[in-house]
């Protein structure tokens, strides 16, 4: 086999290596470096504009989750507020109605307290009455003559006191 015959063919084997070698290596790095050169700068624009576009949009989700706290603060505040004017109105109309129903109430209350009164003085007037009654039997019945009725309320009045 001639490959293997290294004492004749090894120097121009060697001559034409390096010569296929250098035409491979101009060849790759004249043509395909650039292009690949090309590529990686394109890649890397690429990728700092992206990360520049990136840092944009952070800033301005950032500006509108801080205007979103500030809405939501006021809006909650606003909130708090109305609630706490609804209570005091609410507190209000129950005061109102609260002293309506007092006062309706100390009118029924004063009706039965001079209902009381007259019942009273009516229940009075008739035990003094039956009282009277009473002691001119009593007396009739003690004496065998019946009292003035003058002299009955005058002495039934004298009982009850």
């Amino acid at each position: 086999m001639p490959q293997f015959d290294f004492q004749h063919v090894f120097w121009p084997q060697l001559i034409w290596l390096a010569i296929f070698f250098a035409i491979l290596y101009f060849g790759v790095v004249q043509m395909t470096l650039p292009k690949l050169g090309k590529v990686v700068t394109a890649r890397e624009d690429q990728v700092a504009g992206d990360l520049a576009q990136a840092e944009t949009a952070k800033a301005e989700a950032d500006r509108l989750k801080a205007d979103y706290d500030v809405g939501v603060a006021a809006a909650q505040d606003a909130a708090r507020a109305s609630l706490a004017q609804a209570r005091t109105a609410a507190a209000a109309a129950t005061e109102a109605k609260l002293a309506d129903s007092n006062a309706a109430l100390d009118a029924k209350a004063a009706a039965a307290q001079q209902a009381i009164e007259a019942s009273r003085t009516s229940a009075l007037a008739e035990i003094e009455s039956v009282a009277a009654e009473a002691a001119t039997e009593i007396v009739e019945k003690l004496t065998g003559r019946r009292p003035a009725p003058a002299d009955a309320e005058a002495a039934a009045r004298a009982a009850l006191a």
